[in-house]
Formats: C-alpha cells, sequence, structure tokens
C-alpha cells in the first residue's frame, strides 16, 4: 500500500522554499507549552537546578528551551539524560519525562545525576507536530551543524557539561496519525514514495543496532509491560519495517540516522515508542508507560 498525494506539492517533486511556507501557514497553536510545560517545569526549582539552556528562534520569549539539572551533582555517580518531545506531537514523551521528575526521579536522587529535557520542540508540542516551522524533523538533525535548533542547542549544553553519560531513555510515540499526516508529508516534501507499514499496537523499543544492550532492553520491557502492552510483530516479522530483535524491541543506527539518542554517546540508550491510539491505552497509561520505562531501566543498570 502506498501513500496518497498530499495536499501540498506535486507528487515526485520535492518542495521549494515557498510549498514549506505553505505548510507552515496551514499549521495552528492548538495548546499551550507554557500551561502544559513550563509551570510544571518551574513548580520542580525546590527538587532540580532549572536551566534554560537556549531559545528557539521562531518565538523567543514564547519558546524558551530547559532542563531539569540534578541539585546536588556527584562527580561518583552516573549521569542520566532524559529527552522528551523531539517530536512536540508526542504527547506521552513530553509528560512522561515531567511525570517522571515529580514522582520516581527522588528515589534515585542519591544514586544518579539526572539531566532532563522534557520539551525539545515547544513549537511542536503546540501545534502537534512532527517538524519545527522550517519543515524539518528534529529527530533527524542531531548531527554537527545541525540545521535544527531543537537538536543544535541540547547538543551544544549537553557536550558543554564535558560528563560522560551513562545512560540516554529517549521518550517517543507512535501515533495512527504517522500514516494519516506524518509519513504522505514526509513523501511530498521529499517528492519521494514511502510504504505505508501497519501502526503497531502496543509498546516498543528502539535499540542503537551498533550498541545495542539487549538485557537493558529486556528490563525495560519487562518493566512496562506491568503497566502496557507489548507490540508484536506484524506478519513479516517487524514492526514500523524494522526486523523484531527480541520481544519489543527494534534496531536503528541511531547516529547514522541523526536520532537523538544516537548523539549522546551513552553506554545504554533505548528509544521508547508508546501507542496512544489503542483502545487498551488511556493518556495517563501512557505517561506510566514512560515512567516505567525508565524507572525499569534505571534499576538494571544500578543493581
Amino acid at each position: 500500500m502506498m501513500q496518497q498525494p498530499y495536499s501540498i506539492g506535486t507528487p515526485g517533486m520535492a518542495w521549494n522554499t515557498q510549498q514549506k511556507k505553505q505548510w507552515f501557514e496551514q499549521q495552528q497553536i492548538k495548546r499551550s507549552y507554557q500551561q502544559e510545560v513550563r509551570n510544571r517545569i518551574e513548580s520542580l526549582r525546590h527538587y532540580f537546578d532549572v536551566v534554560q539552556y537556549g531559545v528557539l528562534p521562531y518565538d523567543p520569549q514564547k519558546y524558551p528551551l530547559y532542563l531539569l539539572k540534578s541539585l546536588d551533582w556527584k562527580s561518583n555517580c552516573p549521569t542520566i539524560l532524559i529527552t522528551g518531545g523531539v517530536h512536540g506531537y508526542e504527547t506521552s514523551g513530553v509528560q512522561g519525562a515531567l511525570s517522571f521528575a515529580e514522582t520516581a526521579a527522588k528515589d534515585y536522587n542519591n544514586q544518579v545525576n539526572f539531566l532532563i529535557a522534557p520539551c525539545l520542540s515547544p513549537w511542536g508540542y503546540e501545534t502537534i507536530n512532527r517538524w519545527n516551522p522550517d519543515a524539518i524533523d528534529p529527530n533527524r538533525s542531531f548531527y554537527p551543524d545541525s540545521p535544527a535548533p531543537e537538536a543544535r542547542l541540547l547538543m551544544e549544553y549537553v557536550q558543554s557539561l564535558a560528563v560522560e553519560l551513562t545512560a540516554h531513555f529517549d521518550l517517543h510515540e507512535t501515533t495512527d496519525t504517522d500514516n494519516s499526516e506524518f509519513r504522505p508529508a514526509l513523501a511530498a516534501r521529499d517528492g519521494v514514495e514511502l510504504d505505508v507499514w501497519d501502526i503497531p499496537d502496543g509498546f516498543y523499543l528502539v535499540a542503537d543496532s551498533n550498541h545495542p544492550q539487549p538485557a537493558f532492553q529486556q528490563a525495560i520491557v519487562e518493566a512496562v509491560e506491568k503497566v502496557t502492552h507489548i507490540a508484536p510483530a506484524d506478519e513479516h516479522g517487524k514492526i514500523i519495517g524494522a526486523p523484531l530483535e527480541q520481544k519489543g524491541v527494534i534496531h536503528y543506527a541511531k547516529a547514522d540516522l541523526g536520532l537523538c539518542g544516537g548523539f549522546s554517546g551513552a553506554q545504554y540508550v533505548t528509544t521508547t515508542e508508546v501507542y496512544p491510539d489503542s483502545d487498551s491505552a488511556t493518556a495517563e497509561i501512557c505517561i506510566q508507560a514512560q515512567v516505567a520505562a525508565i524507572t525499569g531501566g534505571l534499576d538494571y543498570i544500578l543493581k
């Protein structure tokens, strides 16, 4: 099955500057970064150092970027990076990172240092979008001289700390709109045809094919399975076009693809994928699945 023609552009021809502008002008603000994210970050100042590591140039007053850093930084403890909202439309990635910071993080404060960036793409969060205003996917932009400030500013800040990361949890969702909107838009933007794959019903992980850490991934899947169901492979033994490597786990070459999980160089890296459109999931279940993924991974590392 192939993608249907998109409303912008000519099939087979990549978008020009005017067509990207046309796409941008169709986007609408649908929710509030201030109310749903910044206010919750502000409420955590007693528990974390709230660091503003940059601003997005689209609206500097509206889109400052924040990271939660452990107040009692311990040089002899592992450092854990948690990122959410690289794709702004993936709600439980943002809310899961915040929920972990508000609840479970305190259980690990004496054992690890935390860097928690809950919402890398606040414009994408407000417009419920995968791309930034320039029609760039931040989660394909984690490389030197990145054109996406969402990626570049986080990389610059983390690199400025000169710390070795032990683990990186990058929190995502796979939604039905991946097939109905975002992959058709991608095909139109690049002037290519893309196969439509089945959206997996359930939670799964994307490990780094160059450093998969299967036991770490398994521990996360087992923790999340107590909260929600794990996605099965499709009839071809795949999830979103990639072979199933173990229960609930596929592999991507993260650095090669410019993925957020590929820049950190951490020993343990995983990308969570929650399915919020499942008949057996709720928004709260999706958030709790993200929290369980982090705690399951941390418990494995610290055991």
